[in-house]
């Protein structure tokens, strides 16, 4: 028999438990799809597209549902970027987006980058709850300098 220890496992059913959701089979399914493999920021339509190559039989209906579930139960984080498309951040913590344009990426931006000096006054009776900053990227456009340069190192 072997012994050695083996390597812990990120336990999807006590974490659906600890927020008050029945473990389902979808539910668990879509759970270890977007917490396995460390913070991840995933669409919709991405999950579902995962879950499918994975050979999860689920809608995208059950996908959304899913995930507005574990949104209200804060296991993950809606953030929107691109007019309809909302992505869903695993890690749930007060941090910031880049949001990369040409890819329909989101990227974490590094903790202590980003600075606020005064946020508004909130609205009589209201409290701020969170500040989400997304910076949107894209990749630059080469430079006629650039270009000039290459076609004068070719000659």
């Amino acid at each position: 028999m072997d012994n050695r220890p083996r390597p812990t496992r990120f336990c999807v059913f006590e974490r659906l438990r600890s927020v008050g959701l029945r473990p389902t089979r979808q539910r668990v399914a879509l759970c270890n799809l977007m917490f396995g493999v460390g913070d991840r920021h995933l669409s919709a339509e991405e999950l579902y597209a995962e879950a499918h190559k994975a050979g999860e039989p689920v809608s995208l209906a059950t996908v959304y549902n899913t995930l507005h579930q574990f949104t209200d139960a804060g296991l993950v984080r809606p953030l929107s970027a691109e007019g309809q498309r909302t992505y869903f951040d695993t890690n749930t913590s007060d941090h910031h987006h880049f949001f990369v344009e040409d890819d329909n990426a989101m990227i974490d931006i590094p903790d202590g980058s980003l600075r606020f000096d005064h946020l508004p006054e909130p609205p009589e009776g209201m409290e701020i709850v969170n500040v989400d900053v997304v910076v949107r990227l894209r990749r630059k456009a080469p430079s006629a300098t650039a270009d000039n340069a290459e076609a004068v190192a070719a000659d």
